[in-house]
């Protein structure tokens, strides 16, 4: 069975995490635009050299490149049978640009999962991380910007999908195995299962 997925979630959720357990169940890619720049910029491409000239700069890499990128990544072999998309859409411009692709496939996204973390709960997670890492950077501030920027341009993308019926909340509040367990019981219903037994 096919799953193409979207999982969202503030930092700090835990959403790379249970997008990695999600992807691994299902048997498909997780597709993380942060990996996506990482692995081209490495492989020398020429998109690489046009996101590596532009994170050089100090700039943000355009909508129009990411998109180029992610559509690039979901044509390869081993998205042809779902994905598990993490970081991408960002932003209303990017689920355009997600839709008209898929929509040149005869595909569709089947379900948009949200992790719910309160905004106090994120802030306390990440500045637990930083200090767990030793980053100085993740100051309190820094990660309430980094949330308000999260809640401005990812709120529409979930009103959009809300009113499409592909959102899936989730509690995010638990252990690791109690929301993956929610995340896979919130999924089910939808009549996706895991590929791979015991995932759930």
């Amino acid at each position: 069975m096919t799953a193409r997925l979207l999982i969202v979630g503030p930092q700090g959720s835990g959403k790379g995490t249970q997008g990695v357990i999600v992807a691994s169940a299902f048997g498909v890619p997780q597709v993380a635009t942060g990996d996506i720049f990482r692995a081209n910029v490495a492989g020398g491409t020429e998109l690489g050299k046009r996101v590596q000239a532009i994170i050089e700069a100090g700039d943000l890499v355009p909508d129009e490149l990411t998109s180029e990128l992610v559509r690039d990544r979901l044509a390869q072999s081993d998205a042809a049978e779902g994905f598990l998309l993490d970081g991408y859409p960002r932003n209303l411009g990017q689920v355009a640009d997600l839709d008209a692709f898929l929509d040149g496939r005869g595909e569709s996204l089947d379900a948009v999962i949200e992790l719910e973390v309160p905004r106090d709960e994120s802030i306390a997670r990440i500045s637990r991380r930083a200090i767990e890492q030793g980053r100085t950077d993740d100051t309190e501030e820094v990660i309430a910007n980094r949330l308000s920027i999260y809640e401005r341009e990812t709120a529409p993308i979930l009103d959009g999908y809300r009113a499409r019926g592909l959102v899936l909340a989730v509690d995010g509040v638990g252990t690791l195995d109690e929301v993956t367990e929610r995340i896979f019981a919130g999924l089910a219903t939808r009549g996706l299962r895991p590929r791979r037994s015991g995932a759930a």
